[in-house]
């Protein structure tokens, strides 16, 4: 069920961003946009916990804040046989995982 929810809302998420820059509405007040933020949010978090944090990011999307750069902050534990096997040339680096605490990471995208 929660693989189905997750390719809806990636769906949904890819049609509002294509439909979205024909007509060029507005601008978001902050990077990544809101639609950018959410498609990492439910890349990387639970269907709900992304859902909840995107809807707070809306809702902080508006003139009374000020807002910049906000990455994405996820929970993950990474194992210990991942992070220190090399590099494989065949892989691409799609995201950073930047660690924010010992338990916590920011997500950035990688610029190809």
């Amino acid at each position: 069920m929660s693989k189905v929810m997750k390719s809806l809302a990636l769906f949904v998420l890819k049609l509002y961003q294509k439909v979205f820059t024909l007509f060029s509405y507005g601008s978001c007040r902050y990077y990544p946009t809101c639609s950018e933020y959410a498609k990492w949010q439910i890349l990387h978090n639970g269907f709900i916990k992304a859902c909840f944090y995107s809807l707070l990011r809306i809702l902080r999307c508006n003139q009374l804040f000020p807002g910049g750069i906000d990455y994405p902050v996820i929970t993950k534990s990474f194992h210990s046989s991942l992070l220190l096997s090399p590099a494989s040339n065949s892989a691409d680096i799609i995201f950073w995982f930047v660690p924010k605490d010992s338990k916590s990471f920011y997500v950035i995208k990688a610029f190809i």
